[in-house]
């Protein structure tokens, strides 16, 4: 796919995220305990969320329209809207 890198660059410069892809295969995330963090979205989950979008994206129109579309564009304070 020709539009990887530039979408990999695209999410490092408007997140600051490294993109590499050991962090793509970390682990399985931790169970969540209690009912009030069932509904809550992690700040790892957005990352991998926006990393996926930008594996499957054509090119960094594709990608910024999909992750706006999803609620994983970050806003000023680095949130997404999905978390909020």
């Amino acid at each position: 796919m020709s539009g990887s890198l530039e979408v990999r660059q695209f999410l490092v410069r408007h997140e600051g995220a490294d993109t590499g892809t050991p962090a793509l295969t970390a682990g399985v995330p931790a169970q969540r305990t209690s009912q009030a963090d069932s509904h809550r979205v992690s700040n790892d989950q957005v990352r991998r969320a926006r990393l996926a979008v930008a594996n499957g994206a054509v090119g960094v129109e594709d990608c910024v329209q999909l992750l706006d579309m999803l609620g994983l564009m970050l806003d000023d304070d680095g949130r997404a809207p999905i978390q909020r």
